[in-house]
């Protein structure tokens, strides 16, 4: 079976909007800017929008990622094609892994988190021990320099701002987040980025991963060579659900 691997190619407009990673007869992928909303508001386009114009045809959104959240997003090129991808997305069979970095020291530093996710304040959402709208996170995390720790995490759900949500309930509120950390406003972005998403589409296995293009702490050399050792996320020993 076919393995297709990509990694992120720079066009010339949008850039404040999106980079693209890979484009085929059936779907765009691209590595949305951190800041950026995903639907379109107050007057300015969203990152669909962006894309659409880039590419001047109509594509279909099969995910989503928050407004700091930057990295992969998957576009489909026809409905049927995105009724596809929803359903693998649907029964879990898309595999999504993210990098964080958050300057708490966490509760374990690796390992599952698992909750209800219930709605709290202030558009902020909070974990429960109740097993209504659950969500499953798996992570590990390393030490970087001041303290900081770098995470990668593979949501097994996909629930509203679950992996933000989940490393706050560890006490590693993720950097820069404005919901979730105390101290949001002091870095230059929300350090959550959507890093690598393996998928297997019509008999054929692909293979997706683009660094941040925004941060300086995702640019420090202690990140680039800990994603350097780890290689293909999806190949670490996750912890079991």
């Amino acid at each position: 079976m076919a393995i297709s691997v990509y990694r992120c190619m720079l066009m010339d407009n949008y850039q404040a909007y999106f980079s693209v990673v890979a484009e085929n007869d059936y779907f765009v992928v691209i590595n949305k800017q951190a800041g950026i909303n995903f639907h379109s508001e107050d007057g300015e386009f969203g990152v669909v929008v962006a894309v659409e114009k880039q590419l001047k045809q109509k594509l279909y959104s099969v995910h989503r990622l928050d407004k700091m959240t930057s990295g992969l997003l998957l576009l489909a090129k026809s409905s049927s094609l995105a009724n596809d991808l929803s359903t693998l997305f649907k029964n879990q069979q898309i595999q999504k892994y993210y990098l964080a970095i958050s300057d708490k020291k966490p509760k374990k530093k690796q390992g599952l988190i698992k909750g209800g996710m219930e709605k709290s304040r202030r558009s902020m959402w909070k974990l429960t021990t109740n097993r209504d709208n659950l969500a499953i996170t798996q992570f590990f995390s390393y030490p970087l320099i001041e303290g900081k720790r770098l995470f990668v995490v593979k949501p097994k759900t996909g629930k509203t701002h679950q992996i933000r949500v989940a490393l706050k309930s560890i006490s590693s509120a993720i950097c820069g987040d404005p919901l979730y950390a105390e101290r949001g406003d002091s870095y230059d972005r929300g350090y959550l980025h959507a890093y690598q998403i393996n998928f297997n589409l019509h008999g054929e296995l692909y293979s997706f991963n683009c660094l941040p293009e925004q941060g300086d702490l995702f640019h420090s050399e202690m990140v680039t060579q800990q994603l350097q050792q780890l290689g293909n996320l999806n190949n670490l020993p996750w912890p079991k659900i």
